[in-house]
């Protein structure tokens, strides 16, 4: 897949702020102290659906309605982020949603796609599963199937990627956390056309490696299960499309344990008083792992969501680690 130029980011970034503001990023004197490093966390916690993917929802469903007009309804599978964002972008666009959960999913997630206007379908033991019957409703109603990860998603997502580059320019290294690769993959889009020379680490769950296997090997590997309670990172099939860019423009990939995660919610939840889900917090505890190499640096941790459930929030909280 062709990287986007500048000039496709910025007319990608001009329409997400049709919809939504630029999120801030912030030095926080107490993670910069823990890391010795200037750190830079970027609060995609602070977007209309609290979390990044809402920019590839709005660029996706933007191209759909002027490339594909004739579709009146689409289906998704999610662990719940981008099923918001696609619930959120349909509804804008006066387009019907199903949405495919794995059960168990996130009960709060849940109520935040239905409250999009998403159907929601509860399919299978882990999202890959729910990604299968995704396929099959879109088949059997004639929707448009929208993937995990697109082009025109990354397009939207890049915008974030701009934002933290065009405040931090002099940034040595960016942590994000992988689950299907929009994620990582706008980053890098956004710093290839920026032409900097920051490293970009992807950061994948010790329950979930997929993308880090694939990355370590060049080639891409499943996993048999994918059992963590940041259920952004909770992915076993990386995407081929996502898998050919970070595989070219990552520097390495970390893995990061649930008791790593949940300590990082806290650390962020004590220094800065943001909530942030896993998936949100592993970016900072890939820079803590890594702090030996990071010292006297500047670095960007992208909080990448808010969307934890209150009960697993108090739990993490309380110094325990949600179940999964």
């Amino acid at each position: 897949m062709k990287l986007p130029d500048l000039a496709e980011l910025d007319a990608a970034a001009s329409l997400v702020y049709q919809q939504m503001q630029p999120t801030p990023q912030y030095v926080w004197p107490q993670i910069s102290q823990l890391l010795d490093a200037t750190v830079w966390l970027k609060h995609e916690n602070h977007t209309p659906t609290g979390a990044f993917k809402v920019r590839g929802g709005i660029t996706f469903i933007d191209w759909l309605m002027r490339n594909q007009p004739q579709y009146r309804a689409i289906v998704t599978a999610t662990r719940g982020n981008h099923g918001q964002s696609q619930a959120r972008a349909a509804a804008c666009a006066g387009l019907r949603s199903t949405i495919v959960v794995p059960y168990g999913n996130s009960h709060e997630k849940n109520t935040a796609m239905r409250a999009f206007g998403a159907d929601l379908v509860e399919h299978g033991e882990d999202f890959d599963a729910a990604r299968a019957e995704a396929v099959r409703i879109a088949q059997d109603q004639g929707a448009f199937l929208v993937p995990p990860f697109h082009r025109q998603v990354m397009l939207g997502v890049a915008s974030y990627g701009l934002e933290l580059f065009q405040a931090a320019p002099t940034l040595d290294t960016v942590y994000v956390p992988i689950g299907c690769g929009s994620g990582i993959c706008g980053m890098i889009a956004a710093r290839e056309a920026l032409g900097l020379g920051t490293e970009i680490v992807g950061v994948v769950s010790t329950e979930a490696p997929a993308a880090k296997l694939s990355f370590e090997a060049g080639r891409l590997i499943e996993t048999q299960t994918a059992r963590t309670f940041a259920d952004g990172l909770a992915v076993r099939v990386p995407v081929a499309e996502a898998f050919d860019i970070y595989a070219q423009g990552a520097a390495r990939m970390v893995a990061v344990s649930d008791s790593e995660i949940a300590a990082a919610i806290r650390l962020l939840y004590q220094g800065t008083h943001n909530v942030v889900e896993g998936a949100g917090a592993a970016s900072l505890a890939a820079a803590i792992q890594e702090k030996t190499r990071n010292i006297g640096k500047t670095v960007g941790v992208i909080l990448t969501g808010a969307n934890i459930d209150a009960q697993a929030f108090a739990k993490v909280l309380d110094g325990g680690i949600p179940r999964h």
